[in-house]
Order: structure tokens, then C-alpha cells, then sequence
């Protein structure tokens, strides 16, 4: 899965925004916390959801159970818009 071209992510200061592009069903703009804005940074190249949490328990200093809970929230959201390509 790979952040999908229809939307553009941009960091401003500690969040991390998602644009559409207009050329998907979702319009609008998307802010991230931190923990959001790596999860879209991941997303910029294909990957898995386990390869996501594993690149967050080398950043973040928390259970894995929590981290992993946490990335499928946010890659659920993010398919929820189409902004993930499968």
C-alpha cells in the first residue's frame, strides 16, 4: 500500500497535512499529529501496515500493541477518503 497520488501530504510546524488534489471523492485537508504525520511519511513509499509499526517501535517509546492499534486507526481513516492505493 502506498500514499495514494490524488492527495499531497505537506508538514507545517508539527502537523502534517494531507491535501486532495481534487481528483478523488474526498475534498478537503486532512491535519495529523505527529504520530499521524509518520504514518503518511511511511505511506510515501510501498509498504505494509506490520513494516509501519515496526519503523515506530524504533522511533516511539511505547507498548507494540499500542503502536500497532494506533497505525491501523490512521491507515483505516486514511482508506476511508482514498487516500491509501492498494
Amino acid at each position: 500500500m502506498k500514499l495514494s497520488n490524488k492527495f499531497i501530504a505537506h508538514e507545517d510546524g508539527n502537523e502534517k497535512l494531507l491535501v486532495s488534489t481534487g481528483a478523488s471523492k474526498f475534498s478537503g485537508l486532512v491535519r495529523g499529529n505527529p504520530t499521524a504525520g509518520f504514518i503518511i511519511n511511511c505511506l510515501e513509499t510501498e509498504t505494509t501496515p506490520e513494516e509501519i509499526v515496526a519503523k515506530m517501535a524504533r522511533e516511539y517509546d511505547a507498548p507494540r500493541d499500542v503502536l500497532e492499534r494506533d497505525a491501523l486507526k490512521i491507515i483505516d481513516q486514511l482508506r476511508k477518503i482514498g487516500a491509501i492505493d492498494e
